[in-house]
């Protein structure tokens, strides 16, 4: 069983690989590890989750997880400039290949820049594989939340809503990463707890790692949540929350699922609900 994460010197002896780079398409021309294929798609999709929302997903990753050559047999390797510049990018097509129920995936730790740390070769030559047929297995939606879902753990608080957005969004003083008014409305899902995505990882010599699952659980266990508990994440368009996927999974958390929608598509429908200003105002 291939490893959520797995280093550059892993990456570098594996057979029967699909390197994913998701990075723009002008990062990827100037310089991107052997073999590897370009897929910003991965980053910029917005979703929804209404059911022609979820078809239209499921469609177009299928396809362009096929174009980039998956056909079930080989392993994706996901990668971004590093685990926080591509605002969890690479996490993202790992969700998105765990929604699709492909089993083979794992994220480069550390991203390009671990690769070039480790000494190892890049170049500029484009990679164009054959077209195969991708594998879609239905048994991987549930790891996607929809608004009715999120709608329900309101109303029974049966699941630990998670936050992840930077400190600026949580407070209601932007609406995005892209602007502050780039979405209608600026808050918070009612009930939410909030731990900044960032908090998830640490510094090391060799740039930002996801951290140790006892560290991941302690920073859950500061805003009451432990690992047995339902946990929703959400942030603005499911990236940050894809990160924080993985951190959650790696550390133990048994039930934990994204609502990829999350803010961009929250904000935009006046009748659902949201908490405005500053949450710590009395």
């Amino acid at each position: 069983m291939t490893h959520a994460l797995i280093t550059p010197e892993q990456l570098k002896t594996m057979g029967d690989v699909v390197i994913i780079d998701t990075r723009a398409p002008e990062a990827y021309a100037a310089g991107h590890i052997p073999g590897a294929v370009n897929l910003h798609e991965i980053f910029t999709f917005l979703a929804t989750s209404d059911p022609d929302g979820i078809v239209q997903m499921t469609e177009t990753f299928a396809s362009a997880f096929g174009a980039a050559g998956l056909s079930g047999a080989e392993t994706a390797v996901i990668y971004e400039g590093s685990m926080n510049t591509g605002f969890g990018q690479s996490c993202r097509g790992y969700f998105l290949l765990d929604f699709l129920g492909y089993p083979k995936k794992a994220v480069l730790d550390g991203g390009i820049e671990a690769w070039v740390a480790a000494g190892l070769p890049l170049n500029r030559e484009t990679v164009a594989p054959e077209p195969v047929a991708f594998p879609v297995d239905p048994a991987g939606a549930h790891v996607l939340l929809t608004r009715d879902d999120m709608l329900a753990a309101l109303d029974t608080g049966d699941a630990a809503i998670l936050d992840v957005r930077d400190v600026d969004e949580w407070i209601a003083e932007s609406s995005s990463p892209y602007g502050k008014d780039f979405c209608p409305r600026k808050g918070r899902i009612p009930t939410a707890r909030w731990i900044e995505w960032y908090r998830l990882m640490k510094p090391t010599g060799d740039g930002p790692r996801l951290k140790s699952p006892d560290e991941v659980l302690a920073e859950l266990a500061t805003v009451g949540i432990t690992p047995d508990m339902p946990v929703y994440l959400y942030c603005f368009k499911g990236a940050r929350a894809s990160n924080s996927y993985l951190a959650l999974k790696q550390a133990g958390v048994a039930d934990v699922r994204i609502y990829f929608g999350s803010w961009n598509e929250w904000s935009r429908d006046p009748s659902l609900p949201i908490e405005e200003g500053r949450p710590f105002a009395s």
